[in-house]
């Protein structure tokens, strides 16, 4: 039987095979704008939606779900209902992790730290995060903040891509993807894991969560290590000169270039993009790295963890020396904040891990003029519940997963300061005042960098995708 002709010519007429006839067109006039630029990629919007209050984000990701009854928000009523059950009418037939549904009871568990205020603003902070507490004045505090998720992978892939599932782009990769790079020698996302104090079994972080998913490869971020090598086979291995190395690189750019130019695959735009980059690199990330030129009384604003490469310390100091070479979106992780059990004595650990250099990340940042135009955010995937998880006692306890109700911190980049946003109830487990949606808190990000998230699309399997899916509001009050 012979094929209908317009079938036969719909299935040839492929997506690569258009790109490949089209090379000579706009693939071709890709190809030039790539290979003859003076400066780093140009991200897809030739200009801000709107003029940006930021320039940069550094996000600070507190992977594991802190405990905001713990830290911030202060509920001293409270104790006076230690040990009795949270009512029904408060839980409201919430969907439970399967780590707590089984429980007999549901023991309210006061938290056993003190709270008091601070700054001008007064704001209850807690006695874990002294450092913190001296700068409060200049955060904007979001204490009702909720999402989807209610376990550990989806909720951190939600916040970081808009979405549970995976898959979807990365928020850093949406900053590249829109914005480009105004430095040229370092990508515009780069990622910094950080060691933690408390227990080890702690949630795993994939890749993913930094990646582009089904946008250019070229935006996805970039995982620096703290042992050996910032970037793995960044260095020439031995007996391979620079020289050698430039010669390499261009024989395998004219490879690129022709292959381009027979098949028109965008990724290899990508492809040649990186491996310039990664040269530029070579020089760029050991001189970034390199504390030796910090003043020692700069490093001990961070604390005594800052001389050990990969603590959240050092790693905080990277951060700002990225924000200072204009990396567009510096994201540091830090896990262990998983306290399901021994929740008093191990936030005491990671708080101590934290609460010192996000201090001083904020003050270094104000006094090189970076924080007006540096959008810093501390976030985590949900909160912890007011009832306790395992046994209750005077002095310990743990909490499990609530994702109705958390507490995030925003400051600089045209963020309103000393902002308190959001009430919870007197049992800090609903919203009783102005809620704040994961969805609001992206689109609030990038509109402080001149972002509308509705207009900030990419096509995909036929429909038009974004970092806040068809959802999201920009929280106005927020805002200076």
């Amino acid at each position: 039987m012979t094929m209908d002709p317009r079938i036969e010519r719909a299935r040839l007429l492929t997506r690569r095979s258009f790109f490949g006839r089209s090379a000579t067109g706009i693939g071709a006039a890709a190809l030039a704008n790539l290979l003859g630029q003076e400066s780093s990629d140009d991200g897809i919007l030739r200009a801000p939606h709107h003029p940006p209050t930021a320039r940069r984000v550094i996000y600070l990701f507190m992977s594991g779900a802190p405990s905001q009854l713990d830290m911030w928000d202060h509920k001293p009523g409270l104790r006076e209902l230690y040990d009795t059950d949270i009512p029904p009418s408060v839980v409201g037939g919430q969907r439970l992790t399967t780590m707590t549904s089984g429980q007999n009871r549901f023991p309210i568990a006061p938290s056993i730290f003190e709270f008091a205020r601070h700054g001008q603003t007064g704001s209850w902070v807690s006695e874990l995060l002294p450092y913190t507490a001296s700068v409060v004045d200049e955060l904007t505090v979001i204490r009702s903040l909720h999402t989807d998720a209610i376990n550990h992978d989806p909720g951190i892939t939600f916040v970081n891509s808009g979405h549970e599932q995976p898959g979807r782009p990365s928020m850093g990769a949406w900053v590249s993807y829109g914005l480009g790079s105004p430095n040229r020698d370092l990508p515009a996302f780069v990622v910094l894991h950080s060691s933690w104090s408390a227990k080890r079994d702690a949630q795993a972080l994939f890749s993913r969560l930094w990646g582009s998913g089904f946008i250019p490869s070229k935006h996805q971020g970039v995982a620096l290590r703290s042992d050996g090598d910032p970037v793995l086979h960044l260095s020439n291995p031995p007996g391979v000169s620079r020289a050698a190395r430039r010669k390499l690189l261009d024989a395998l750019g004219e490879l690129n270039e022709r292959q381009y130019a027979e098949v028109g695959d965008p990724e290899i735009l990508s492809r040649i993009s990186q491996y310039e980059l990664a040269y530029r690199m070579q020089t760029s990330v050991p001189d970034l790295t390199d504390f030796s030129d910090e003043p020692e009384h700069v490093l001990e604003m961070y604390g005594p963890d800052v001389h050990r490469p990969g603590t959240f310390a050092a790693n905080c100091v990277l951060a700002r020396r990225l924000a200072e070479r204009d990396v567009r979106f510096v994201q540091v992780y830090i896990r262990g904040w998983d306290q399901h059990g021994n929740l008093p004595a191990d936030l005491r650990r990671q708080c101590r891990d934290v609460d010192q250099p996000c201090a001083a990340l904020i003050r270094d940042l104000d006094q090189r003029g970076l924080l007006d135009d540096t959008l810093v955010v501390w976030a985590s995937e949900f909160g912890r519940t007011t009832y306790c998880q395992g046994k209750l006692t005077t002095a310990d306890y743990g909490r499990d997963h609530h994702p109705r109700c958390y507490t995030v911190w925003l400051a600089g980049g045209g963020t309103r300061r000393g902002a308190q946003i959001g009430q919870t109830c007197d049992f800090g487990y609903n919203i009783t005042e102005r809620p704040v949606h994961v969805h609001d808190l992206n689109a609030t990000i990038l509109h402080c960098l001149g972002i509308d998230h509705e207009r900030l699309t990419y096509r995909f399997q036929g429909r038009e995708f974004r970092l806040t899916d068809v959802h999201g509001h920009v929280v106005r009050d927020a805002l200076a």
